[in-house]
């Protein structure tokens, strides 16, 4: 892989799968194993893509002219400048803001506003602070109608993997931030969302805990399938944890790349990732 600045737009490919040239074109197929899902489970997750899509609000455009394609069950990354676009990115697509121009679809079909099936988490945990992290966690599965005692059951075995079971009754203030963020992941998984958007969920951590909960999300999302749309300001963050990085700046989606040996700790040295690393840095800077 080249160290040259220039990066080229590729089609999603999920971990897993042998990464070839790339036309820049998404073949709308995806093969092997998808990012995070065990070998043999189906994929659940679902495609999210923008075609020449025009982000922002009406007297503020972030983006324009994004051409984009999240496949089923892959991890996407997004690193850029602060104010370049990422968090209006995953508004977008979580249905939040309107797309201004161009399209923005979930499975071929538009988004026209907030699903279930789409659960968005942010930097700061936004836990209920009146409701125990059991009823934190109960609350989506409380609001889709699922009965008492099965989503009580449900709360409290993604609690106990998370490694939260023993302060389920504890309500947020009286436990750290990185336990808040472990319940709110918990939360936003509980319910079987078909796609995880994160927006910096692990910016305010220490280095330590923030390296845990990137492997905790690794772990947990392991046989979910579920896509997911990780926005980070750590370059190392977002070539550990994405199948695929995208680069926005000035305005634009710059490039999208693949990332060798995805959640692999021992990559870290790799040629090819010190490569990806250098020249997503250079983009950056540029």
């Amino acid at each position: 892989m080249s160290t040259s600045s220039e990066t080229r737009e590729t089609s999603g490919t999920p971990s897993g799968t042998s990464v070839g040239p790339t036309t820049g074109r998404t073949t709308g197929r995806t093969t092997g194993r998808a990012a995070g899902q065990d070998a043999g489970a189906a994929v659940r997750g679902t495609r999210l893509t923008l075609r020449a899509a025009t982000l922002g609000r009406p007297d503020a455009a972030a983006l324009a002219g994004v051409d984009l394609d999240v496949p089923p069950g892959q991890i996407l990354t997004v690193v850029g400048p602060s104010g370049c676009g990422k968090s209006t990115l995953l508004r977008t697509l979580a249905g939040l803001l309107p797309a201004l121009a161009g399209s923005v679809e979930q499975d071929g079909r538009p988004i026209g506003g907030p699903a279930a099936d789409r659960a968005l988490v942010f930097q700061e945990d936004a836990l209920l602070p009146w409701r125990t992290l059991l009823a934190n966690v109960e609350l989506p599965l409380a609001i889709q109608g699922t009965p008492r005692t099965d989503r009580r059951k449900q709360a409290a075995d993604w609690l106990e993997r998370v490694g939260l079971a023993d302060r389920a009754r504890q309500l947020p203030h009286r436990v750290s931030g990185g336990q808040r963020q472990r319940a709110q992941l918990a939360r936003a998984l509980a319910a079987g969302p078909r796609a995880v958007l994160m927006d910096e969920p692990f910016g305010a951590l220490d280095a330590q805990t923030r390296a845990g909960m990137q492997d905790l999300l690794v772990e947990v999302l392991r046989g979910t399938g579920a896509t997911v749309v990780f926005v980070t300001h750590d370059v190392d963050e977002a070539l550990f944890l994405g199948d695929r990085v995208a680069l926005l700046g000035e305005g634009r989606l710059v490039a999208v790349r693949d990332v060798p040996r995805p959640r692999d700790r021992a990559a870290h040295d790799d040629p090819a990732r010190v490569a990806l690393r250098r020249a997503v840095l250079t983009s950056l800077s540029t």
